[in-house]
């Protein structure tokens, strides 16, 4: 690491981004709505209309210079810590455990354990295989193709963060098959999974046994990548 702290790194990330992105309108607006700010909240902070912030986003005003998209993003970023400082904290937590934020998009442990049902129930998830597992302390939200081509062994590892006793969320899933198969090769294993993007009926058909045979409670779910993160993000 670079010794900046998470917020110059998270600021030039989102700056550096921006600034190449083919569509930087399209690039500002991901990044306004992931930190749950509005047009106007942001606008109001850099003490411009909100109809420039609309035009940038939307592409009828030039794209930004490099001095614009600054003040863009230390907007973002001078509201998250108004806030708490929740988004810089998440971004915080994947740079300490080594990651980069396109393979894990939020790595957390949680003050006391949260009932499993619970957490399936407010993500709206499937349990298809039970390990008994009723509590969990944390949970890590990963890109399951990036992890997969990305991640060495040991690095899978560090998905776990302070404890085994967490959910891994794979999202990005089509069957199932490519994460489980790949958990096979860490001991131990999660108490928990649940892969994003599948309904049970697209589960791939051995997905339940491998769950048993390694001992993890395994689920499914098809809710919104935003809303799903936007929840687990406010777990403590």
């Amino acid at each position: 690491m670079s010794g900046r702290g998470p917020k110059r790194e998270l600021a030039e990330k989102i700056a550096g981004e921006i600034t190449l992105s083919n569509d930087p309108g399209s690039t500002l607006r991901k990044w306004r709505t992931d930190f749950d700010i509005s047009q106007t909240d942001l606008a109001a902070e850099l003490e411009v209309s909100s109809s420039v912030i609309s035009d940038y986003e939307s592409g009828r005003r030039e794209s930004p210079g490099i001095g614009v998209v600054g003040r863009l993003v230390e907007g973002l970023l001078a509201i998250d810590e108004r806030r708490g400082g929740e988004r810089i904290r998440q971004y915080g937590r994947v740079l300490s455990a080594g990651f980069e934020s396109d393979v894990v998009y939020d790595l957390r442990e949680y003050a006391t354990s949260i009932p499993l049902s619970q957490l399936y129930a407010d993500l709206e998830a499937t349990e298809v295989a039970s390990s008994g597992t009723d509590r969990v302390s944390g949970h890590t939200v990963i890109d399951s193709i990036e992890a997969i081509t990305r991640l060495s062994s040991e690095e899978f590892f560090r998905l776990y963060g302070q404890s085994t006793n967490r959910v891994l969320v794979f999202t990005g899933v089509t069957r199932g098959e490519s994460p489980l198969v790949a958990l096979r090769v860490v001991n131990p294993t999660p108490n928990a999974v649940i892969l994003h993007g599948i309904d049970e009926d697209e589960l791939w058909d051995h997905a339940a046994d491998l769950a048993r045979i390694d001992g993890y409670s395994l689920a499914v779910t098809n809710t919104p990548l935003d809303d799903m993160l936007e929840h687990l993000v406010s777990l403590e």
